[in-house]
């Protein structure tokens, strides 16, 4: 709204006051409809039912959540879901999420989701889509399980790995930094550590408490957004949507968040590409799938320069590109922006590595003409639904920061 708001302003902004009041928000939360496929030890494989009047076509789609975050990061309200941007273009779309995590759970670490969840997950969707290869989609740490995972196994039947904010050199962290001598004074021994073993798991308002944390600045400045966005129905539906989901926070197992915290946040176990899996040892460079990395331009948590850390150790990939697109942690991924910039590159990359079994042979492509379509998909990011073709912004909010596959290898030498 402006300072002295216009007549049209001050009647959509009641409006939307009224709306609110009278039906409790204005975001449509429904989820997508979705039917269980798998399930094992905090293991749910789902399914979305395809849209009407619509064929599923193509490789299908998985999405894995990280942990602690629900699965409302793909499906964050109507208008607004990863989820319902895949389904009602054909793609046979799937979700692997892990449900309550409970006290029982304590022992698990991460080489149950590296080693179980992920492959099994990868196993049953391609079983179920026809044996067809599948597009594993990871935000977050779940882009760190599906790396992990691909380079654990190579019998996995992946057609192309996408990552979108997922850390691989935590030094390039802002709010990580100034802890690490802290962390590295604690040894082991300090609060966290007391923390979850007692308890069994990182506690539900800790996790959220992080969250929150990593976006404090519009934390605090959000009544006066809200305040001057009354007007914007999109807007605050949006706020409605990320408050449901930050509230939805779970858990993380005992075992899995002493992982993370001394591997991963203390001693920065990815920066180099390698994981240890009990008695051995898997590298990133091992992934023979082409993988998508995706950096946020506002990103506190994974900022850009932490997660194109792990492009140049992608060396026998056919193809690791880097994209940087508007928005922070989750705006990158279902934000506003995230409709006409993430998105669009996700479909161009997706539809660039499918094997069209069940669609008309086409000409088969080349090196070139998959740069066109990739560089018509950045295009085609950066618009609004009203922008003319002829005003096309450039994709990301920084393009200089931009790099394919060959620019990012070439920062190893």
């Amino acid at each position: 709204m402006d300072l002295i708001p216009k007549p049209d302003q001050v009647v959509s902004a009641a409006g939307n006051v009224a709306h609110s009041l009278v039906y409790g928000g204005l975001a449509d939360l429904r989820s997508m409809p979705r039917t269980l496929i798998d399930q094992g030890t905090l293991r749910e494989v789902y399914h979305y039912r395809p849209a009407a009047q619509v064929r599923d076509h193509g490789d299908p789609v998985l999405l894995v959540t990280p942990l602690a975050a629900p699965a409302l990061c793909y499906d964050l309200r109507r208008g607004c879901s990863l989820v319902e941007h895949l389904v009602d273009a054909g793609r046979p779309t799937y979700l692997v999420e892990y449900g309550a995590v409970s006290f029982r759970d304590r022992d698990l670490g991460m080489e149950h989701w590296i080693e179980e969840v992920v492959p099994t997950a990868i196993r049953e969707v391609s079983s179920h889509a026809g044996d067809r290869p599948v597009h594993v989609v990871g935000w977050s740490l779940g882009g760190t399980f599906a790396l992990l995972s691909a380079a654990a196994d190579a019998s996995l039947r992946i057609a192309s790995i996408t990552v979108l904010g997922t850390p691989f050199d935590v030094r390039q962290v802002p709010l990580v930094a100034p802890l690490r001598p802290l962390l590295q004074l604690a040894d082991g021994r300090g609060p966290i550590t007391r923390i979850y073993r007692a308890a069994g798991a990182a506690p539900q308002p800790l996790v959220r408490w992080a969250f929150r944390l990593s976006a404090f600045q519009k934390l605090v400045t959000k009544p006066l957004a809200i305040i001057r966005h009354l007007d914007d129905a999109d807007y605050l539906a949006q706020i409605e949507a990320v408050d449901r989901f930050t509230a939805n926070m779970i858990a993380y197992p005992g075992r899995t968040f002493g992982q993370l915290y001394h591997r991963l946040l203390k001693g920065n176990a990815l920066v180099d590409g390698m994981f240890d899996l009990g008695d051995r040892t898997v590298s990133i460079a091992d992934i023979t799938a082409p993988v998508l990395v995706f950096g946020g331009a506002n990103d506190a948590i994974a900022p850009i320069e932490a997660v194109k850390a792990a492009v140049p150790m992608l060396s026998s990939s056919p193809e690791a590109r880097f994209e940087i697109v508007p928005g922070g942690h989750l705006g990158m991924l279902t934000g506003r922006k995230a409709r006409t910039s993430t998105w669009p590159v996700i479909d161009a990359w997706v539809d660039q590595w499918t094997e069209h079994r069940d669609e008309p042979p086409a000409p088969a492509r080349s090196a070139t003409s998959r740069r066109t379509t990739m560089k018509a998909a950045r295009k085609t990011a950066g618009r609004t639904p009203t922008d003319k073709p002829d005003e096309t912004p450039t994709l990301g909010a920084n393009p200089t920061r931009r790099y394919g596959s060959a620019d990012s290898r070439a920062l190893r030498r």
